[in-house]
C-alpha cells in the first residue's frame, strides 16, 4: 500500500502547475496551444504523486524479489545448527536491497527477546507485501501443525522462486504485445484525427453544397454539432458551454480517445504484471498523449 505524503516536492509541483496554467490563460487564451498547455499544467501538478506510486511499486517488487534470498540464507543458517532466532541475527548483516531495513528491524526485535513467530509476523506486516505476508503466515501455520521449520522454509523459497519465474516469463512474453498495443493506440489516435479534421469537415461541406444546389433550407450538417467552444467568461458560462462541448463531435472524439487510452493501459498492466495498478502507468501515458494530440488537432 502506498503512503501518500504531501511533501515539499508535491507542493512545488502543484505551484508550478498553477503557474503554467496562469501563463497559459494570459498568453495562449483563444490560441492553438491553449488546451494542450492545460494538459501540460495538470501533468506537471500530479506527476510527483504518480512517480511516488511507481517508485513504491518498484520497491515492492524488489522486496518480493529479495525475500527468497533472505529465506534461503535463513534456512542455511538453521541447517548449520543455529536456533531460528540466532539464525535471523546471523543473516541480518547481509545486503538485501530494499528488504534490508525490515530484516534489520526483525533482527533487533529478536535481540529484544520478542518471540520469533511474533517478530516474523511483524516483519511481514512491515514490508506491506501481500506475497510475503501470505508466505510467512503459511510457514508459521505449517510449523505449528507439526512441520519442520527447515522443510517449510525450503518449500516457501521454492514456491516464491517459481512465482518469480512465472512473472518474468509472462512479462518477457508480453513485451512484444505491449509495443504492438502502443503502435495500435497511436494508429487509432491518427485515424481519429484524420476523421475529425478531414473527413467530417469534408462531408459537412459536401452536404452544404448539395443542400445549396437543391435549394433546400436547413442546416448543412443535418443538426450535427461539430464544435462547441468553451466560454471562460464566467463559471456559469463555462459549465453551460462544457455541457454542449461534451455532446459535440470534438468532445465525443476526445472522450473516446481518453477512454481508449485508460482501458488499454489497464489491460496492458494486467497482462504484463498481473496488477491493475501497474497498468495505470500505461494509462496515464496514453491518456496524456491522447489529450494533447486530440486537443492540438482540434485547435488547428
Amino acid at each position: 500500500m502506498v503512503n501518500f505524503k504531501f511533501s515539499r516536492k508535491n507542493q512545488v509541483a502543484i505551484g508550478l502547475g498553477i503557474l503554467i496554467l496562469l501563463i497559459d490563460f494570459y498568453f495562449f487564451f483563444g490560441k492553438i496551444f491553449f488546451v494542450p498547455v492545460i494538459a501540460v499544467a495538470v501533468t506537471t501538478a500530479w506527476l510527483p504523486f504518480w512517480l511516488g506510486i511507481f517508485a513504491e511499486n518498484k520497491r515492492q517488487k524488489e522486496i518480493e524479489t529479495r525475500f527468497p534470498d533472505f529465506v534461503r540464507n535463513l534456512t542455511g543458517a538453521i541447517k548449520s545448527g543455529m536456533p531460528a532466532s540466532q539464525a535471523v541475527i546471523n543473516v541480518a548483516d547481509t545486503d538485501y536491497g530494499s528488504l534490508t531495513p525490515f530484516v534489520k528491524k526483525f533482527s533487533n526485535q529478536i535481540e529484544w527477546a520478542i518471540p520469533f513467530h511474533k517478530a516474523f509476523l511483524s516483519f511481514g506486516m512491515e514490508t506491506g507485501n501481500t506475497v510475503i505476508r501470505r508466505a510467512i503466515a503459511t510457514m508459521i501455520q505449517a510449523e505449528q501443525a507439526g512441520g519442520n521449520i527447515e522443510d517449510v522454509l525450503i518449500a516457501i523459497t521454492d514456491s516464491l522462486i517459481e512465482i518469480k519465474k512465472i512473472k518474468e516469463e509472462r512479462k518477457s512474453g508480453i513485451h512484444a504485445q505491449i509495443m504492438q498495443s502502443y503502435v495500435i493506440f497511436f494508429v487509432f489516435i491518427g485515424i481519429m484525427v484524420l476523421i475529425q479534421n478531414l473527413l467530417i469537415p469534408y462531408m459537412s461541406n459536401f452536404g452544404a453544397e448539395q443542400t445549396t444546389a437543391l435549394g433546400i433550407a436547413g442546416q448543412a450538417s443535418g443538426g450535427l454539432n461539430l464544435d462547441a467552444p468553451l466560454d471562460f467568461t464566467s463559471p456559469a458560462s463555462l459549465i453551460s458551454s462544457f455541457s454542449l462541448w461534451v455532446v459535440s463531435l470534438k468532445g465525443i472524439f476526445l472522450l473516446l480517445a481518453l477512454i481508449q487510452g485508460f482501458f488499454a493501459g489497464i489491460v496492458l498492466g494486467k497482462l504484463a504484471e498481473g496488477d491493475m495498478t501497474s497498468g495505470l502507468k500505461h494509462s496515464l501515458i496514453m491518456m496524456t498523449l491522447a489529450f494533447m494530440a486530440m486537443s492540438l488537432a482540434q485547435s488547428i
